[in-house]
């Protein structure tokens, strides 16, 4: 009787991929859909073409601005350079969604799922392959629009990245960014449909987090702050009121552990859930 030794444990094809190939495998897939592109292009359109735009015309309107505006742009320029950064919010959001929705709408998570059964290092794969591309998106888009901004506000108001907090707030905005389209990304995984999804964001944004801001009390502030858009957006400015409850980076991790915990929710209902 012989004994037949292996050589190698598995052969290659049946040996488990590692988390980095996973990253790799994600990364190809988000990069070479078309949409991915555009809309990461609208993205940063939007975030400079607004913060020229209302730069823009406060250069133009300020020999007429009265000293409340006055005093509201030099309090904050970084602020008013960002306006934009709401819509670019809105467009890096419905990417997040769109990137894991698109799978469930095709029908190409079953493929994914089937190559890697193991669903946890799958769906940390996408969001770490989705979260750095977005990252490098934002950080663009972050300053650009301050480039932009701050070059015709030079005259009236001029603001440097050597300023108090301002090489803070342009980095987060970044960072700002990326946190939301993760946020977005674990919601589009926890609903699975494209338009449920991208409908639950906006409501998200746009409604649940001002209508916060108007609930009565000490409860209603605490509410309004802690939600991921209100509080991620404090990083976005250098000047904050006394009665504010997130400082900066407080803010920003609050709206980074949204989407951790919408991550993790949305990890622990893949594993239990079929295709």
């Amino acid at each position: 009787m012989t004994t037949t030794v292996l050589t190698s444990p598995l052969p290659a094809a049946n040996r488990p991929a590692g988390f980095g190939s996973l990253l790799r495998a994600e990364w190809i897939k988000i990069r070479s859909v078309r949409s991915t592109v555009w809309t990461l292009v609208l993205m940063l359109l939007l975030a400079v073409g607004v913060s020229v735009l209302i730069s823009a015309v406060t250069a133009n309107g300020w020999a007429t601005a009265d000293a409340a505006a006055h005093a509201s742009v030099v309090r904050d320029p970084v602020g008013t350079i960002f306006g934009g950064m709401g819509l670019a919010e809105l467009v890096a959001c419905a990417l997040g969604v769109l990137v894991v929705t698109s799978e469930y709408s095709s029908g190409t998570i079953r493929a994914s799922l089937l190559a890697v059964p193991r669903r946890w290092p799958v769906l940390a794969a996408k969001a770490g392959a989705f979260g750095l591309l977005t990252l490098v998106a934002g950080e663009l888009a972050s300053f650009g629009s301050f480039a932009a901004g701050a070059y015709l506000l030079r005259h009236d108001v001029p603001v440097s990245l050597r300023d108090p907090g301002v090489l803070r707030a342009v980095a987060g905005g970044g960072l700002f960014l990326a946190a939301m389209s993760v946020v977005a990304m674990g919601l589009g995984a926890l609903i699975r449909h494209t338009a449920a999804a991208v409908t639950g964001v906006i409501a998200f944004v746009l409604v649940l987090s001002p209508l916060a801001d108007s609930l009565p009390g000490t409860v209603g502030r605490h509410v309004a702050a802690y939600l991921p858009t209100n509080a991620g957006q404090v990083v976005l400015f250098t000047h904050h009121s006394s009665g504010q409850l997130l400082s900066p980076w407080q803010g920003l991790a609050v709206c980074a552990a949204w989407g951790v915990g919408l991550m993790l929710a949305a990890g622990v209902l893949l594993r239990r859930r079929d295709v």
